[in-house]
């Protein structure tokens, strides 16, 4: 699947910094800390939203944690049997074996998600 394209005008190019003595820059992290936000998304609201208290997401569990890396890793592993079934292709190399093995290891990975899924909170 594609990325979506961004438009040009909500393309996040511009760079904006600003200096923070010690004792700022303590109280801003641990603002960005319990706001569960990056540092990037949390000046961002602070500044175009013109709040000055932002809601803290509630924190992810550590089974969220774990399932939350499972799929980026699956995610990860779809891309990579994509990029080798498509090289296959252009090349004509896409045979039986290797389009069934694709197939074994997509299986595989589902059978994965569907374990994980289920303790999702």
């Amino acid at each position: 699947m594609a990325r979506t394209k961004v438009s040009a005008d909500q393309q996040l190019s511009k760079r904006v910094g600003f200096r923070l003595s010690e004792a700022e820059y303590a109280a801003y992290l641990n603002k960005v800390g319990a706001s569960c936000l990056t540092p990037s998304e949390f000046f961002r609201q602070c500044v175009l939203t013109n709040r000055t208290q932002i809601v803290a997401r509630p924190r992810a569990t550590v089974e969220r944690q774990r399932i939350m890396y499972v799929i980026n890793k699956t995610g990860n592993n779809i891309n990579q049997l994509a990029h080798v079934a498509n090289a296959a292709r252009v090349s004509g190399r896409l045979s039986e074996s290797t389009f069934v093995a694709l197939v074994d290891e997509l299986e595989m990975i589902t059978q994965l998600l569907k374990a994980h899924l289920h303790r999702v909170d």
